[in-house]
C-alpha cells in the first residue's frame, strides 16, 4: 500500500455578504441558462418533432438523452471538484454547454438532435452539480438555507421562463425553433465572464490524484442500457424476450460491478461510506421522487396542453405558470425559515406530502378537465418540489466535511437526475403505449385504418393529418396523460416515507465540520 497523501487547502478569509452575492450572480445566471435550456423545449418539442417528422419515442429521447448524460456525468464532475479547482471546472462545464447548444441548433433530423442534446447534457450536468458545490464551499449550512432560497427561486424562474420563452420563439416566424437552442449561448458567455471576475474559492491540492473513470463508466453504461430497455420494451420487443433478458441482465451486472469497483478504489466517484449514512441514503430516495416530479411534470404537461388540448406553445407555457410559481414562492419562504430555525426535516416532509397530493390530483386529467382545477393541483406539485428539492441536498451537505462536499452534493444531484431520467423514460413509454392503443381503438370504431394517424410521418405532426384524425390524436393524448401521473403519485409516496424516516438535525454554522474533543 502506498503512503497516505496529504491534502492541502489554500486558506482564505471568509467571504463577505457582498462578495458572496457577487459570486452568486454569475453562478445563478449560468444555472438559470442551464435549467431554462432543459425546460425551453417542453413547449417547443411538439413543433420540433413534428417539423422533423419524429415519433413519440424520439420525443421522449430528446429529453432523456440530455438527462441521461447529465446524470451519468454528475458524479464525475462532483468528484473532480474535490480534487481540482472548482472554479475551473464550472468554467469548463459552461463551455461544453455552449458548444452543445450551438450544435443542437444546427441539427437536421431527430437522430442528430438527440446526439447533440446528449452532448449538451454533459455541460448541463456539470453546471447543475458544480453550482451547488461552489455555494457549499462559500457558505455554512445554517446560512445556506437563505441562499438556497435564491437558488430555488432562480431554478423556478428558469422553469417558468423556459416554457414561455420556448413558446414565444416557436410562435415567432422570424425566429423558429432552432433559436430555442441558440438563445442560451450568449447568456452563458456572459456568465463565464462574470464568474472569472467574482468567483474565488479555496482550492484543494492533492499530491496523488486518482479519478475512478472505470466506476463512472460502469455506472453510465448500466443506467443507459436499462433506460434504453425501458424505452423500447413492449414495442420493439416483448417483456419476456431474449432482448429483455440481455439488456436488464447486462445493466444490473454492470451496476453490480460498479458497486464492487467503488468499494475498492481509493477515490470512488460515488463514495459508499457517504451513501450508507442514514441521512444521505434517505435523501437519495427522496431525490428520486422529486426528480420525477420536476422533469416529468414539465415535459408531459407541456405536451398535454398542446397535443391533448390544442393550445399554442405560448399558451401552454402560460398555463404551466402555477406550478413554477409554487416552486419559486415555496423555495424562497422555506429557505429563509430554515435559516432562522436551523431545522430542515419538517419542510422536506411537508414538501413530499404535497407532491403526492398534487400528483394524485393530476391523475384524473382527461381532454376536458377544467383549467382552474389543473392549475390548482399543478401549484401543489410546485410547492412540494420547492420545499423538498434543494433542502434534500442541504441535509446531506450538513453531514459531510468540506473535502467531500463535491462528491456528496453530486451524489444527490445524480440520483435526482436519475429520477428525472427514469421518470421521463418510463412515463414516456407508458404514454406512448396508451396513446397508440387508444388511437387504434378510436380509429377502428370510425372504420379508419389504424395507421392513418401516422400518414404524415408522425402523430405529433398534427398539421399533416385530416381534422377528424387530429381529434382522435388529441383525445388519445388528453386521456392518457392522467394515467402517467397516477404512477408518479405512487412513486412520490416512497419519498414521503424516506422524509419521515430522516433524523432531525440542527444545521451547523461552519463551512467545514468541526471535530469535538471527544472525536
Amino acid at each position: 500500500m502506498s503512503a497516505p497523501t496529504l491534502d492541502r487547502v489554500e486558506q482564505q478569509r471568509p467571504m463577505t455578504h457582498r462578495e458572496i452575492m457577487e459570486a452568486l450572480s454569475g453562478l445563478l445566471l449560468v444555472l438559470f441558462v442551464a435549467m431554462a435550456s432543459s425546460t425551453i423545449v417542453s413547449t417547443a418539442l411538439p413543433n420540433i418533432i413534428g417539423d422533423l417528422n419524429g415519433s413519440q419515442t424520439q420525443y421522449t429521447w430528446v429529453v432523456t438523452a440530455t438527462l441521461l448524460t447529465a446524470t451519468a456525468s454528475t458524479p464525475i464532475w462532483g468528484k473532480l471538484s474535490d480534487l481540482y479547482s472548482k472554479k475551473l471546472l464550472v468554467q469548463i462545464s459552461i463551455v461544453v454547454f455552449i458548444l452543445g447548444s450551438l450544435i443542437a441548433g444546427f441539427t437536421q433530423n431527430t437522430e442528430q438532435l438527440i446526439a447533440a442534446r446528449a452532448f449538451q447534457g454533459l455541460g448541463m450536468g456539470g453546471v447543475q452539480a458544480l453550482v451547488q458545490v461552489a455555494i457549499a464551499a462559500m457558505i455554512p449550512p445554517r446560512e445556506r438555507g437563505r441562499y438556497n432560497g435564491y437558488l430555488g427561486g432562480v431554478m423556478a424562474l428558469a422553469t417558468v421562463a423556459g416554457p414561455l420563452l420556448g413558446g414565444l420563439i416557436v410562435d415567432t416566424e422570424a425566429l423558429g425553433w432552432r433559436w430555442c437552442f441558440f438563445i442560451g449561448a450568449p447568456v452563458a458567455v456572459i456568465a463565464l465572464i462574470v464568474l472569472q471576475k467574482t468567483l474565488h474559492l479555496p482550492v484543494l491540492r492533492r499530491d496523488d490524484v486518482k479519478v475512478d473513470y472505470l466506476g463512472a463508466s460502469l455506472i453510465a453504461a448500466g443506467v443507459s442500457i436499462i433506460l434504453i430497455w425501458v424505452s423500447f420494451v413492449d414495442d420493439a420487443f416483448a417483456w419476456l424476450s431474449w432482448q429483455t433478458g440481455a439488456m436488464v441482465g447486462g445493466g444490473v451486472l454492470l451496476l453490480a460491478l460498479a458497486v464492487l469497483v467503488e468499494s475498492r478504489v481509493a477515490e470512488p466517484v460515488v463514495p459508499l461510506p457517504i451513501v450508507r449514512q442514514r441521512t444521505t441514503a434517505l435523501a437519495i430516495i427522496g431525490s428520486l421522487s422529486v426528480g420525477m416530479a420536476m422533469f416529468g411534470g414539465s415535459v408531459f404537461l407541456g405536451q398535454y396542453f398542446q397535443i391533448g388540448r390544442g393550445y399554442s406553445p405560448t399558451e401552454a407555457g402560460l398555463l404551466m405558470i402555477p406550478m413554477m410559481l409554487g416552486i419559486m414562492i415555496s423555495s424562497t419562504i422555506a429557505g429563509k425559515a430554515i435559516t432562522k430555525s436551523g431545522r430542515i426535516k419538517p419542510y422536506v416532509v411537508a414538501g413530499t406530502i404535497l407532491l403526492v397530493i398534487g400528483f394524485a390530483g393530476l391523475s384524473v386529467l382527461d381532454h376536458e378537465t377544467p383549467l382552474w382545477y389543473i392549475g390548482s393541483v399543478m401549484a401543489l406539485v410546485g410547492i412540494g418540489v420547492g420545499m423538498s428539492m434543494q433542502n434534500l441536498v442541504l441535509a446531506v451537505q450538513n453531514t459531510v466535511s468540506l473535502k467531500d462536499i463535491g462528491a456528496a452534493s453530486s451524489t444527490i444531484a445524480f440520483f435526482r437526475s436519475l429520477g428525472g431520467t427514469i421518470g421521463v423514460s418510463v412515463l414516456g413509454a407508458v404514454l406512448a403505449r396508451r396513446v397508440a392503443d387508444s388511437m387504434a381503438e378510436q380509429l377502428t370504431a370510425m372504420g379508419v385504418p389504424a395507421g392513418s394517424a401516422s400518414s404524415g410521418g408522425s402523430s405529433l405532426n398534427l398539421g399533416a393529418l385530416p381534422e377528424s384524425i387530429q381529434h382522435v390524436v388529441r383525445t388519445a393524448y388528453g386521456d392518457a396523460t392522467g394515467h402517467i401521473f397516477l404512477i408518479s403519485a405512487g412513486v412520490a409516496v416512497i419519498g414521503v416515507i424516506a422524509a419521515i424516516a430522516m433524523k432531525p438535525t440542527e444545521l451547523r454554522s461552519t463551512v467545514d465540520l468541526v471535530k469535538t474533543g471527544a472525536e
